[in-house]
């Protein structure tokens, strides 16, 4: 484990030094408050620190609230080194933000028990740390495919649709529905169709850009967001799914599928006023189109903004639907 040691005493500094390097710690010295701050403020900084409370420019109590105010950083377990005996001035560097306190001249075996201590901490630390970023994974991603899951990828679409409102942008979502999954599923088994499932995730994030996002939208459905992607783009974009999909069958426990799909693009933002629930309705009724005439295939929702008969002067919203898949 690496840990800084911060003092201006070149004698104490040694000192401490020789110990940690013995107990196998690797070791960054600092020889002011400011150099200890430089060096806890990089991106691989120690975990462990000891700091003298009296040192020229920043003082060991100042650096531990430096630490404490970060709130986007992995923990830094701090023993502080004093030769302060008073109760009060305890209590001062506890609140600091200290975890501990060593008094000077050290006792060396009380020494490797605190760090001891702080290890057991820190190890506990990176144990909850890691717990929670597991439990973060879990609840935004899809157990079976490892995509979104249902609510992050809404959650995606919903910043999307605010920007693209905002910047007067387009956007494209793609409703894309794997045919037939329930016949797949009933003739080779579950976990052919698990598996078909994954690579179909695997396949299509494949085929769309850094910023695109795919989800699985429930089912043998998949959301993709697509933002600032007028129709032409998009048609495209769902032709290549398409084509990655279908191209070459797909392993599963039983043999090489062969797999289709379906996809239903809607186009949105930009001067069309478009929420959320609107949007996944279009991209629904495209998908719906696409099914009924006759699945593997993507059809194109575009919404284009028109006259009212008569008036003249009032804007409407017009849907036209456009099979774009070469047959």
């Amino acid at each position: 484990m690496k840990i800084l040691v911060a003092d201006d005493d070149p004698i104490n500094r040694r000192l401490l030094e020789t110990f940690l390097v013995k107990w196998n710690y690797e070791v960054v010295v600092a020889c002011d408050g400011n150099e200890a701050w430089n060096i806890l403020s990089q991106k691989d900084a120690p975990n462990l620190a000891i700091l003298d409370w009296m040192m020229p420019g920043l003082d060991g109590t100042e650096v531990c609230r430096r630490i404490r105010n970060r709130s986007d950083e992995s923990y830094v377990y701090i023993l502080l080194l004093t030769a302060k005996f008073q109760k009060a001035d305890i209590v001062e560097g506890l609140d600091a933000g200290a975890d501990d306190y060593l008094s000077k001249p050290f006792d060396a075996k009380e020494l490797k028990a605190r760090l001891w201590a702080g290890n057991r901490v820190l190890g506990l630390e990176k144990r909850l740390r890691s717990a929670y970023e597991n439990l973060l994974f879990h609840a935004s991603h899809d157990s079976l495919t490892g995509g979104w899951n249902r609510v992050a990828i809404l959650e995606t679409l919903r910043t999307e649709v605010a920007r693209a409102q905002r910047q007067g942008t387009a956007l494209s979502i793609i409703m894309a529905d794997l045919d037939h999954l329930k016949h797949v599923n009933d003739t080779y088994g579950h976990l052919a169709g698990d598996a078909i499932l994954r690579e179909t995730a695997t396949r299509m994030q494949a085929c769309v850009r850094p910023y695109d996002a795919v989800g699985r939208y429930g089912g043998a459905e998949f959301l993709i967001v697509v933002p600032q992607c007028d129709s032409s783009v998009a048609a495209s974009r769902a032709e290549d799914l398409r084509a990655a999909i279908t191209s070459t069958p797909m392993d599963t426990p039983n043999g090489a599928v062969p797999v289709t799909v379906s996809l239903g693009v809607a186009i949105g933002g930009g001067a069309i006023s478009m929420e959320v629930e609107s949007l996944l309705r279009t991209a629904d009724e495209a998908l719906y189109q696409a099914k009924i005439a006759g699945r593997n295939r993507a059809v194109v929702c575009r919404i284009e903004e028109g006259l009212l008969p008569d008036s003249g002067q009032e804007p409407c919203a017009e849907k036209v639907l456009t099979d774009v898949s070469s047959r």
